[in-house]
């Protein structure tokens, strides 16, 4: 049986096992004529198949409906005039492929409660939008009333941020962050920004009318999740967020900003035998690249270093790797406090290289930076930076491109320390006792665990320091803190789902297992009560108190 033919019946008997499940929920979902509903939204995780962001919600929804709590899924009908997923990069006037989006949409949520949104252009706001700068356009407001007249003494506008909600979900789309100011970029701007916009109108207007207990979505970076979300805060309505976590088919849940992953340990922490010979087993497998996210494995095989990288690095005082990112990741929107983007960064870097003929750097592309097989190869790459620069025949500089598998791990142990700006190489660097300095705000940034200055001077100056000195003094804590985050980013924050999928044959998507409604209910599933006690339970606050958001674990899993 060829491939194709695999993708075929694997995706097949998903979508038969969907509906199979959807019967059985509507059939014994107990329903409350008292209780506030769940808003579900997700319409930038997929289009046609079935994500792991899209089966998170939609087995989160069903547990919730069998457990008494009404869910209602918001859903789009042909309600922007371009999407994220739909972008045609090609040809940015390409409609999205609606119907598609829409066939699958009605699969998912068969035998639930659907509402529906459409898009409804606002002439007004197009009139005002068609002669901006794309720098206009980024940082573009309107103001709209959200609360009516009766709710408040005057009624309440509120002026929404346009630009700055779309502004991360073009760069993703485009594979870029430095948009150029030509008609078909400012083309495709305008129309996320006015179905932005609808959406805006048309989620407020479906909160008022269902009064929510809370409203889960995926992300809550990509703009028509960023919109609702906007939405939702405005009248005060708890919004919960989730992503993928760091195990295979498993899931991040959050009252706080899901792609920042806010991730909050006790300060006695303290590992047990058990857990700690868990952890060991992992890392030996991250080590060698064993290790997927969201689906992905970004290793397909891992390289020592060779004979002639070996000895070029004997002519050389010191060594220094410098670990990069993919520039429109969405994690960059947290990176991106420092530094406006990576690419200064870079630019600082490189005079640090050329000051410092001494010294060895690495400049490592991220390896998801032109993922083979997908369409998500960066527009501005690292490798086009090094090429725009002329560094080919710099002689204290070592390029590794993203299909270079070479071993990442051998580099930290001969490096004098470790430059990274928010990958997760920099986490595992400080764990092997590395002096890690950063240039960009990380997951682990939270926790001390690397050295983050607050200013590009001090960033510079710190990177001088570092070069210069005999032996950099690490906190001792930070490889302990290391050790800790990377536990509970793995078997605390990481809520599994591999009770209900398995790899699919597409990358990046999933399909569901053979298994029956009862193994939904949050008595008979632990990561299922874990939610329902989070948040339909306690909907209308977080599970516990905290600044930058909460996360939903288990005190023991």
């Amino acid at each position: 049986m060829s491939i194709s033919l695999k993708t075929k019946f694997g995706e097949w008997n998903t979508r038969r096992r969907i509906s199979k499940l959807a019967s059985q929920v509507k059939k014994r979902e107990q329903r409350s004529g008292t209780t506030h509903p769940i808003i579900f939204f997700n319409v930038s995780s997929r289009i046609r198949g079935l994500s792991l962001n899209a089966a998170f919600s939609l087995l989160t929804g069903w547990s919730f409906r069998l457990a008494g709590t009404p869910v209602i899924n918001y859903a789009c009908n042909s309600g922007m005039s371009h999407c994220v997923l739909g972008t045609n990069r090609q040809d940015y006037r390409t409609p999205p492929p609606c119907q598609d989006c829409i066939t699958q949409s009605k699969r998912l949520f068969e035998g639930s409660q659907v509402q529906w949104f459409k898009y409804q252009v606002n002439e007004s706001l197009a009139a005002e939008l068609s002669h901006l700068s794309i720098e206009n356009l980024s940082s573009f407001q309107y103001e709209i009333p959200i609360l009516p007249a009766e709710q408040t003494q005057e009624g309440s506008i509120s002026t929404i941020p346009l630009g700055s909600l779309v502004l991360p979900s073009i760069r993703w789309a485009l594979r870029q962050h430095n948009l150029p100011d030509d008609e078909d970029t400012r083309y495709l701007m305008r129309a996320y920004m006015l179905s932005a916009y609808n959406l805006v109108l048309t989620f407020n207007s479906f909160l008022e009318k269902e009064q929510p207990a809370a409203v889960v979505l995926f992300n809550g970076i990509m703009y028509p999740e960023a919109a609702a979300r906007w939405a939702a805060s405005q009248r005060g309505v708890r919004v919960i967020s989730h992503e993928v976590g760091f195990q295979p088919n498993s899931a991040f849940f959050t009252d706080g900003e899901a792609t920042a992953y806010p991730i909050h340990i006790p300060g006695d922490l303290v590992l047990n035998a058990e857990q700690n010979s868990q952890l060991d087993s992992y890392l030996e497998n991250r080590f060698q690249g064993d290790f997927t996210m969201a689906g992905i494995r970004f290793w397909p095989e891992m390289h020592a270093l060779d004979e002639t990288t070996l000895a070029k690095m004997g002519e050389f005082q010191q060594i220094v790797p410098i670990f990069t990112n993919v520039v429109y990741d969405t994690s960059q929107v947290h990176a991106n406090r420092i530094f406006p983007h990576m690419f200064v960064w870079l630019d600082m870097l490189l005079e640090l290289i050329r000051a410092h003929p001494e010294t060895l750097f690495f400049i490592r592309a991220h390896p998801d930076e032109m993922r083979p097989g997908t369409a998500k190869q960066s527009r501005e790459s690292v490798f086009d930076w090094i090429n725009r620069n002329h560094l080919q025949e710099q002689d204290n500089l070592v390029f590794i491109d993203s299909g270079d598998y070479i071993s990442s791990y051998e580099l930290i142990q001969r490096a004098k320390f470790v430059i990274v700006y928010n990958s997760s190489i920099g986490l595992e660097a400080s764990l092997m006792g590395a002096a890690v300095l950063c240039g960009g705000k990380a997951r682990y940034t939270q926790y001390p665990t690397v050295f983050l200055p607050e200013t590009q001077n001090e960033f510079r100056n710190m990177a001088e320091h570092f070069l210069g000195a005999g032996k950099i003094q690490v906190p001792p804590e930070f490889q302990r803190n290391a050790r800790h985050f990377i536990y509970f980013q793995l078997y605390r924050a990481s809520l599994p789902f591999d009770a209900y999928l398995q790899a699919g044959q597409r990358m990046g998507f999933v399909q569901m297992k053979s298994f029956n409604w009862d193994c939904l209910t949050p008595d008979n599933s632990k990561t299922m009560r874990i939610l329902y006690e989070g948040i339909a339970r306690h909907a209308s606050k977080p599970k516990t108190k905290g600044g930058e958001g909460q996360f939903f674990y288990p005190e023991a899993f």
